[in-house]
């Protein structure tokens, strides 16, 4: 484990894994520590593994200002990591949310992103509706499991109380996968360990200041290549956020994998390994 003081003087950790050109991993949740990312399927045969926790979750500090916890402000950490690196420029990957946090980046220094590769990524700062998840659900509707998620999510969807909310989060979590089964359910019972409420609830804070326009119109000045992976059977993002997420890039490509859910390194390791390492193979 390593750390480096950023902006603010912040001390974030991170460690490093692997042998080869670095790649910067940034984790979702939001508010998750980064050890849920693993190897990333072994992807740090090809590469090595910079795999960072975001301000408050994980080894990381706890920020006096809890504004800096928002997802714009935390764009900031990474630019703060590639000084502390040394590099001109990062290859990034980021998961989930945290591809909001990589996208925040990537508009403010265009010219200091070498490659991104967004997995299962949120398509909240394009306004993204999700309209997809209830039929992607509903390709789960034969398992055991089903009746009982399919109620939380009813429950969290028609407004569960905050007291509510973490019990059918955990009841939903078969949908977050491809499959269910012994190393899925280890997988998402971590999360109970690398969760922190102070970062969840600090991402979104007052992001109606956040120019979206603005940002949106800085990816477009993003010439580095991009990759959008996305699971077929990712019930929490959906599949339609890759494409609107990849079509704000100039040179972007998709893949979106059979049988994967919002997870794809868990549920389909081969295939995500292939395609993420057969991408920065090219650069």
């Amino acid at each position: 484990m390593a750390t480096f003081a950023s902006y603010d003087g912040a001390q974030l950790s991170y460690t490093t894994v692997g042998d080869g050109p670095p790649l910067v991993c940034v984790p979702g949740g939001p508010g998750r520590a980064v050890a849920y990312l693993e190897d990333l399927a072994g992807l740090s045969a090809v590469r090595t593994l910079v795999l960072l926790d975001l301000r408050a979750t994980g080894q990381s500090e706890v920020p006096g200002d809890p504004e800096t916890l928002r997802f714009d402000r935390m764009a900031l950490d990474l630019e703060a990591l590639r000084e502390h690196l040394g590099l001109a420029a990062l290859d990034v990957l980021a998961h989930s949310a945290g591809s909001i946090v990589a996208q925040a980046w990537a508009s403010a220094h265009p010219d200091r992103v070498g490659a991104l590769v967004l997995v299962t990524p949120s398509d909240r700062l394009q306004g993204g509706s999700r309209a997809d998840l209830p039929q992607i659900r509903a390709l789960f509707a034969g398992e055991p499991w089903y009746a009982d998620a399919q109620e939380a999510q009813d429950a969290f969807d028609d407004g569960a109380l905050p007291s509510q909310r973490a019990s059918l989060e955990r009841a939903t979590r078969p949908f977050f996968y491809g499959r269910w089964d012994a190393r899925t359910q280890a997988h998402a019972a971590s999360a109970d360990r690398q969760s922190s409420k102070r970062a969840q609830l600090g991402f979104s804070a007052g992001s109606e200041q956040v120019d979206v326009t603005g940002l949106l119109a800085g990816l477009r000045q993003v010439t580095a290549p991009v990759l959008v992976v996305g699971g077929s059977r990712d019930a929490l993002t959906g599949v339609d956020s890759v494409q609107a997420v990849a079509g704000c890039f100039p040179k972007a490509m998709t893949v979106v994998l059979d049988g994967a859910g919002h997870f794809p390194w868990v549920d389909q390791p081969e295939g995500f390994r292939s395609a993420v390492a057969g991408f920065l193979g090219t650069l």
